[in-house]
């Protein structure tokens, strides 16, 4: 079992587990009871930025409808659009060795689609997680259960997997936005 984080906290990723390239970002969370006709739809992105916290290219924005970055660093392996069952409801896979050097950060984020015109939130949302697994040997290395302190917010920010010193650390963010995928385009400097 892997080491159990809380929000704010940082850990390092490949200084402590040597070898360690090609990870495994597993998403999961539950929808609560709620009668307003229409079924959840959660969409996991990664946003690939500068050290300035901005992503420079379009091809550097991973999400449904752009799975797998150019340089095969990181995959989106697809959209689930129930969470229905056990486990990751979405992931994404990382290869730190084929990182760009113009890559400081990831941030790994969670959008709830069409929020708004669905009247949906993260606030109807329960046991969110984010974990990572070292995808050579599937072993857990850390986990993040992000709590249920969300109400209105339809854009979570789960994690950022940042570059330190040629190291690659962990950053247990769980910080929500109101504005959805949109608004979290914006503040990653994409044009929406």
């Amino acid at each position: 079992m892997g080491i159990n984080l809380a929000k704010g906290q940082r850990i390092d990723l490949t200084k402590t587990n040597p070898g360690l390239t090609k990870v495994v970002v597993g998403l999961g969370w539950d929808t609560n009871r709620y009668h307003g006709g229409n079924e959840f739809d959660l969409d996991a992105s990664a946003f690939l930025t500068d050290s300035e916290g901005r992503v420079n290219k379009e091809e550097d924005f991973i999400f449904y409808n752009q799975l797998i970055h150019p340089s095969g660093a990181v995959e989106h392996t697809g959209d689930n659009r129930t969470g229905e069952g056990e486990g990751d409801d979405e992931q994404v896979k990382i290869d730190f060795s084929k990182v760009p050097s113009h890559i400081n950060k990831i941030a790994i984020t969670v959008t709830i689609h069409d929020a708004e015109a669905r009247n949906q939130n993260f606030g109807q949302v329960s046991n969110a997680f984010v974990r990572l697994v070292d995808e050579e040997n599937d072993r857990e290395v850390l986990r993040f259960d992000l709590g249920e302190d969300f109400s209105v917010e339809t854009a979570v920010v789960f994690c950022e997997l940042y570059r330190h010193n040629g190291d690659w650390k962990f950053n247990a963010v769980g910080s929500g936005f109101a504005g959805g995928l949109a608004a979290l385009c914006r503040t990653f400097g994409l044009e929406v």
